[in-house]
């Protein structure tokens, strides 16, 4: 055990975090954009690449998202904390697709495991600079936490465990059912609502899924 925390504790593992993870958010939004489900993020933050996939016009996702990501990578290194919301969920799960899509470059965003691929050399950069600006820092001012990543989160996140379950109920009585009983156990333990009804929605619809 001890060895693996080290192992997660070192510099060069850092990068390869963010790589999964933006691996991940990036799939989401090839997901979304294919069959409209799967953005991690915030309704109104997808709304604006919905609007560009409807209207052609990305201005508003791109210039948003991207702002977002370029300031949590400037940030991560000078608090510890490299925001996964502002930098990833919207920077590469929005950001960077919007760019894309401009740019007339959909490859990436229309092909699973090229946007696998695409998201995670996308997150492995951004790890790299993260660690880069922490090593060439001035003694004294960098931040030794940013081998942490962690979400700083916001207060919206608290309404989205009973969104979440009245959704899953719509989908199906099962997941439903599911995500009633995970989010009332979250809630019981003081963890977050939304990951319980998730969990348990997706554990029940599993053993009862809806035929096509």
């Amino acid at each position: 055990m001890s060895k693996f925390r080290s192992f997660l504790l070192k510099d060069s593992t850092f990068p390869l975090l963010v790589a999964l993870a933006a691996a991940a958010i990036f799939a989401g939004t090839h997901m979304y954009v294919t069959h409209g489900v799967g953005a991690f993020n915030e309704i109104y933050i997808v709304q604006m690449l919905d609007e560009g996939l409807q209207k052609g016009d990305y201005a508003a996702a791109a210039a948003f998202s991207t702002g977002f990501l370029i300031a949590r990578i400037l940030e991560g290194p000078l608090v510890g904390v490299l925001d996964i919301g502002g930098s990833l969920l919207t920077g590469v799960g929005i950001g960077i697709p919007a760019l894309m899509l401009a740019s007339g470059i959909r490859g990436p965003i229309d092909n699973f495991g090229l946007a696998l691929i695409t998201g995670g050399l996308i997150g492995l950069a951004i790890g790299i600079i993260v660690i880069g600006i922490r090593k060439l820092m001035p003694k004294g001012i960098s931040s030794s936490g940013t081998d942490i990543m962690i979400g700083a989160g916001n207060a919206t996140g608290r309404y989205l465990g009973p969104l979440i379950i009245i959704s899953s109920i719509s989908y199906s009585i099962p997941a439903g059912i599911g995500a009633f009983i995970g989010g009332a156990i979250f809630y019981k333990i003081d963890k977050p609502i939304a990951g319980g009804a998730i969990l348990g929605a997706m554990i029940l619809a599993s053993f009862f899924p809806i035929p096509v």
